[in-house]
């Protein structure tokens, strides 16, 4: 008896093994577990979260949002700042909430997790604050997606400290002007 030709199915699958799956990478897994920790932000301005791991173990996570028990800006709206810098440009700023990397370092204070040498991923670059948090609290190593408008301070402290600093997009990270 005559062999069939090669169903369509016996040929899909043949097809789907071509179609090998790619493994994210450590740098890409931890970066996406970022992005869905900035889906509880509590800020439209600045949807971010960050995780802070070490010898690939997750320790903390942070994200946008208010301190404890304070109403939230998708509640009650921003509290809005502006700063005028040295070089004349006026900014404006959310003070309600506090950034990502500052929740995550707080919350690994109150549960009593050391940083030291650990490797921060956000999504854009820390402000000059969040920068002086991270160097003091031992972090070496901020994966960032994207760049951050108000980062030239941060990058030189960075580099003055050696922690390494590296950004995944060159793109930057915009607000709208409220």
């Amino acid at each position: 008896m005559p062999r069939k030709k090669a169903t369509n199915k016996k040929k899909q699958k043949v097809e789907e093994k071509a179609e090998k799956y790619i493994r994210p990478d450590w740098d890409e897994y931890f970066m996406e577990i970022a992005k869905t920790v900035a889906k509880r932000s509590t800020c439209d301005r600045g949807r971010g979260g960050c995780v802070i791991v070490r010898d690939k173990q997750i320790l903390t996570t942070g994200y946008v949002g208010s301190p404890k028990g304070l109403p939230h800006c998708d509640d009650v709206g921003h509290q809005l700042k502006q700063t005028v810098h040295e070089n004349g440009e006026m900014t404006t700023h959310c003070v309600r909430t506090i950034h990502m990397e500052q929740n995550a370092i707080c919350q690994a204070a109150r549960l009593g997790v050391a940083l030291e040498g650990a490797t921060l991923y956000g999504k854009y670059e820390p402000c000059v604050n969040c920068a002086k948090m991270i160097i003091n609290c031992g972090i070496k190593r901020v994966v960032c997606e994207k760049k951050y408008n108000a980062a030239k301070d941060t990058r030189a402290m960075f580099k003055k400290a050696k922690i390494k600093l590296e950004v995944l997009k060159n793109e930057l990270e915009t607000y709208d002007k409220m």
